[in-house]
């Protein structure tokens, strides 16, 4: 009906000035009455909370005091005698003293502001006992303290250690008694501050009763408007509802019926154009996620300016490659070989997400994937790292077994396994490219030395290698077993190498030995005892024979046997090949 197409505005407009009178009366209300409540929670916030944490803070300050003074002096009597060291624990002391006074002068004026304050009711008697209990404490402190920091200072610079201790012994019951004090003062300052809570929450709820008074009667004349216009408007704003809901659920395939041309209307076409706008996107993001880690994407569509600005964070780096690949592949159709990698990426790339690694991108064979922030916290990517390698090294039975099933054939024409090299450290993270196409990757020396990790996994026969840095960052959770120190191409310093053996208490009694003999021989080694090093080896070898670093060693015992090292050899090696 061509009322219903025109007049929705004007009864919304009869609706307001009929409310406005109430309106303006419940303003006014909430006004006075939200003003008086914000002068109260005004002053508890900036002054009694305040006031009571700077009371907290002398305590904290006063344990610090005796830490510092605690360092001052053992600086002092350490031999020989650092005088600079001492002087900085002195100055460290000395500013951690006045703080106790600074935290106390400043609740002593917070409380005497509110005493001052004659718009909000408090208990003026009390909160001035209070102030002059923290003068006197404070006082009393100073003076109590005083004549034995001068003491214990002329102790110290005569190294007089007994004294020293029993000065400190004194100083400490001072520093007893005057927490005490102040835990007390603090208790009293508590019920104030519940009090003046007290008094917030029921100035609040009148203003909330008042209000609710004015509303309500703001509310039956308002219905009375509203039965004037419902019959027209509720329909298409039920229909918008709904829709709204589906789209909220992911569902943007049911449009909403345009059954007006009023306002409504206008809005339910619109909301049929969004619906559209937004099934198209999905569809891109679908898209874009199969080639992209859907983390990248996300984060990419949240913050856009972390990949046009770029940051350096700290993250853990994985390079994965499949070793044998380049003699499996000779033997194989295109459409088979696609069929492989398309398995094997899949097969390896599940773990990866498992443990919300990002994977970044499949270079031939190979897979690069980093852990860090914002997608995971700095302390947990390493271990997350470490435990999607030892998924992946798992998944390696079943993969060799499904590979000939794939191709249709009866045995791979070389086996395959997997290599993986694991690093942590600094990065810069954004997008790199042209002005045509760019890629958010990572960039920086973490990055090449997980990629020479990989590849070193080859000399010596082992599986997954990780960095120093990250083995620092797993601690106890995983079982690691010192490779070697190694300088690889592009580096000038040395570094340990680990290998990844397990998880935590995952180790057979076997490899238990052989990690014990191999970390003998690794010692023995480093310190020129060939002999030592190669029955310790050899000791390993017996408990897991052909243990691939073990038989490296070995032969390079075997080469320094032939060349000795030269005299400057620092124990690392030093790799001259990718």
């Amino acid at each position: 009906m061509p009322i219903f197409n025109q007049s929705i505005r004007r009864k919304i407009v009869g609706i307001a000035l009929g409310l406005i009178v109430l309106m303006l009366v419940t303003a006014i209300l909430s006004m006075v009455m939200s003003s008086q409540v914000g002068v109260l929670l005004d002053e508890l916030t900036n002054r009694y909370i305040p006031a009571y944490g700077d009371l907290a803070r002398a305590n904290i300050r006063s344990l610090e005091r005796a830490v510092a003074l605690r360092r001052m002096v053992m600086t002092k009597m350490q031999s020989p005698s650092d005088e600079e060291a001492y002087a900085a624990r002195l100055r460290e002391f000395e500013a951690a003293d006045r703080k106790i006074e600074e935290e106390a002068e400043r609740a002593r004026t917070l409380i005497n502001a509110i005493i001052d304050d004659t718009r909000t009711p408090s208990d003026n008697a009390a909160l001035a006992r209070i102030e002059t209990r923290i003068e006197t404490a404070v006082t009393e402190l100073r003076r109590d303290m005083n004549e034995d920091h001068a003491k214990l200072l002329k102790q110290v610079d005569a190294k007089q250690a007994a004294e020293a201790r029993n000065t400190l012994e004194h100083i400490d019951a001072i520093r007893d008694q005057f927490n005490q004090k102040i835990d007390l003062i603090r208790a009293d300052m508590l019920k104030q501050v519940y009090a003046s809570t007290s008094t917030v929450i029921g100035h609040q709820h009148q203003a909330i009763i008042v209000s609710g008074v004015v509303t309500l009667l703001a509310a039956v004349v308002g219905f009375a408007f509203a039965l004037l216009v419902s019959s027209g408007i509720t329909r298409p704003v039920r229909l918008l509802l709904a829709g709204t809901r589906e789209v909220e659920a992911g569902h943007f395939d049911k449009p909403i019926t345009v059954s007006t041309r009023d306002e409504i209307g206008e809005l339910a076409a619109a909301f049929n154009r969004m619906i559209e706008q937004l099934r198209q996107n999905e569809r891109i993001r679908e898209t874009f996620g199969r080639y992209i880690d859907p983390k990248v994407v996300q984060g990419l569509i949240d913050r856009p300016e972390v990949a046009i600005d770029g940051q350096r964070r700290v993250m853990t780096i994985m390079f994965c490659d499949m070793s044998g690949f380049t003699s499996m592949s000779e033997g194989m159709t295109p459409r088979g070989l696609v069929k492989v990698m398309n398995h094997y990426f899949t097969v390896m790339s599940g773990p990866i997400r498992n443990n919300r690694g990002v994977i970044d991108k499949y270079i031939g064979d190979a897979i690069m994937s980093y852990w860090g922030p914002p997608f995971i916290e700095e302390a947990e990517q390493a271990e997350l790292a470490c435990h999607a390698a030892i998924d992946m090294a798992d998944q390696v039975p079943a993969l060799q077994q499904q590979l000939p099933d794939l191709l249709g054939i009866r045995a791979m024409p070389a086996p395959c396994d997997l290599r993986i090299g694991i690093a942590t450290g600094e990065v810069l993270t954004g997008s790199i490219g042209s002005d045509l196409m760019m890629s958010f990757t990572v960039m920086g020396d973490a990055v090449n030395l997980a990629s020479r990790l990989e590849a070193v996994n080859k000399a010596y026969g082992t599986r997954i290698l990780i960095s120093q840095t990250t083995a620092d960052g797993v601690g106890s959770g995983l079982e690691l077993r010192e490779i070697d120190r190694l300088a690889v191409v592009g580096q000038s310093a040395p570094q340990a190498v680990f290998e990844v053996m397990g998880r935590a208490g995952a180790l057979t009694g076997p490899q238990e030995i052989l990690r014990t003999h191999y970390a003998e021989g690794l010692a023995a080694y480093r310190a020129r005892r060939f002999d030592d090093a190669r029955a310790a080896f050899n000791a390993a070898l017996e408990s897991v024979p052909a243990d691939g670093p073990s038989l490296t060693m070995l032969g390079r015992i075997a080469q320094f046997e032939a060349n000795p090292p030269t005299a400057d050899w620092d124990g690392a090696w030093r790799m001259d090949s990718k």
